[in-house]
């Protein structure tokens, strides 16, 4: 079995390639000792953790959800040393880190234990909620803890009849003298239930409107449960049984009678809502790449050492001599490198803050290209390792199937490609198409390959914007869009190639990836990794 390796070195490449460093208060230096500490506690705490909670799972008892043996341990650890509070502000007892330095750790929590990412991760979207949304009252009353650790959160709005269309939401909220009272169920809820923490904020969609008003008439509210809040009428009814991710309580909620604050302003739950909601979408993407990375990983670690075959010249050859194995972990590594570059890109602008409209833009893109990354590179994980990789004791096919659910939660990949072909071709006039052809050009300005598919994609954008029905082409709209960002970046990551642990692995990957004219050494870098025979 492969052990856990944190990719502390890629990722700071990938903090060069999407401009981190040019960040007002950006700090290398500390950057990396941040990354170097957090790598230890993951490989040494939270990876061994990961294959024995797979295969325990979580369990219901008596309504309580029981986590698996040791992750209430880890989980006390990680608040001890203050990895929850990351991206809090200072004054609530957090570290103020940029987004990029707090989503870096989010991808490594995510590669060297999925699961217990999945129930700890929501708590920066959470608290940017209450920050922006809330009153001072409910700010001073919850924040802390969640600064604290003493306090989870989940995000409450898919319903048994009511899945990505958020119109058909049911749940009622109903004012009760000077406070509100929840009715209603929600399903697919990571970490609705469990024993890490004392208490858990549910941030929850009920309709406070009639059913006719659609997400207008949706509000969103704060319940919390446990501790010293009792069960305030909030119950797992069921714990999910999954393909992957079984140490993630995914839990069926029934909420009766349940007293729950008013976050904002009646009506608007769904806007409040998107902050969180974003937040959960560019993490999502993390997870994608931290698979991506993952399953490589345990393939060429398999490929350097497993006998297979014969060189021409009669040598022992081992699966990394073959061909078709080499172009399967070139795919595999260059699916991490351009997803973790785009998702660095998406956390830049967000921690810039000057462009929103670009990151609403970068958002559903990013979730849809780097999840779809993360899938691929585990189903090829399990072809290089053939038989042993369909076995569990080598670890990628757990890999592919916890990768799976990542382009199905926080938005089918499909809705959020209805998204990009519709409405945010319109947003604001077309602001966030604009700024992300704008991107797209300062990333490559001298590439004429990138302006010949930048051209392109603006006919089809022509096209989306006349046409009656620009769902019919979202999805090969967002293929083309990722298609024209990463070729961008894969001629910047060639451009800062001496910035990366392997300078000559990124270039070689980039001739792959760039036409030949961007790359005299093209057809060198091919011959390059050629050393052996082939599988027949």
């Amino acid at each position: 079995m492969t052990a856990f390796a944190a990719p502390v070195e890629d990722i700071l490449f990938a903090f060069e390639v999407a401009g981190a460093p040019q960040l007002p208060d950006w700090d290398g230096d500390l950057a990396q000792a941040v990354l170097d500490h957090f790598a230890a506690f993951a490989q040494g705490e939270i990876a061994p953790l990961d294959a024995p909670g797979d295969a325990q799972g979580c369990q219901l008892e008596a309504g309580q959800v029981r986590m698996p043996d040791g992750f209430g341990h880890a989980y006390a650890n990680y608040v001890d040393q203050g990895w929850h509070a990351l991206s809090l502000p200072e004054a609530l007892g957090g570290q103020d880190a940029p987004a990029p330095l707090s989503g870096a750790v989010s991808e490594i929590f995510a590669g060297a234990c999925h699961a217990l990412e999945m129930v700890t991760g929501l708590v920066p979207g959470a608290a940017r909620v209450l920050l922006r949304f809330g009153s001072k009252a409910q700010q001073a009353k919850h924040l802390p803890d969640l600064a604290s650790g003493a306090a989870l959160a989940t995000m409450c709005l898919t319903e048994p009849g009511a899945g990505s269309d958020l119109s058909a939401i049911r749940t009622r909220a109903k004012r009760v003298g000077e406070e509100w009272r929840i009715t209603g169920e929600k399903i697919f809820i990571s970490g609705g239930g469990q024993d890490m923490s004392d208490s858990i904020l549910h941030l929850l969609l009920a309709r406070t409107g009639p059913v006719a008003a659609g997400v207008k008439g949706l509000s969103l509210f704060l319940a919390r449960s446990g501790g010293a809040f009792g069960a305030n009428g909030v119950t797992v009814a069921r714990l999910e049984e999954k393909l992957g991710l079984h140490a993630s309580p995914t839990c069926h909620m029934v909420f009766d009678n349940t007293a729950a604050e008013l976050i904002g302003d009646e009506g608007a739950g769904l806007t409040a809502m998107f902050t969180l909601m974003n937040h959960a979408r560019l993490d999502v993407a993390l997870q994608g790449v931290a698979h991506a990375a993952r399953a490589h990983r345990i393939a060429l670690a398999h490929a350097l050492d497993r006998q297979q075959g014969r060189c021409p010249d009669g040598r022992p050859a081992r699966l990394v001599d073959h061909a078709d194995v080499r172009r399967m972990l070139d795919r595999q590594r260059a699916l991490e490198l351009s997803s973790r570059a785009m998702c660095q890109l998406a956390l830049v602008e967000m921690a810039r803050g000057t462009r929103p409209e670009l990151l609403e833009f970068l958002t559903p893109l990013v979730k849809i290209t780097a999840t779809e990354a993360g899938i691929e590179a585990a189903d090829l994980g399990i072809q290089i390792l053939g038989g042993y990789g369909y076995l569990t004791e080598y670890r990628v096919s757990q890999t592919w199937r916890d990768a799976r659910i990542t382009s199905i939660y926080e938005g089918a990949n499909g809705v959020h490609a209805g998204a990009l072909a519709g409405r945010l071709l319109r947003w604001k006039g077309g602001a966030a198409a604009t700024a992300f052809a704008e991107l797209v050009r300062d990333l490559a300005p001298d590439a004429p390959d990138v302006a010949q598919a930048l051209a392109q994609w603006r006919e089809m954008r022509s096209e989306l914007l006349i046409a009656p029905d620009p769902g019919a082409k979202a999805w090969a709209f967002a293929h083309v869009s990722a298609r024209v960002l990463t070729t961008a970046l894969w001629h910047r990551m060639a451009m800062m190639a001496d910035h990366a642990p392997d300078p000559a692995e990124i270039r070689r990957l980039a001739a792959l990836h760039l036409p030949a004219s961007a790359n005299g050494a093209r057809g060198a870098a091919v011959r390059q990794v050629a050393p052996c025979g082939s599988l027949g």
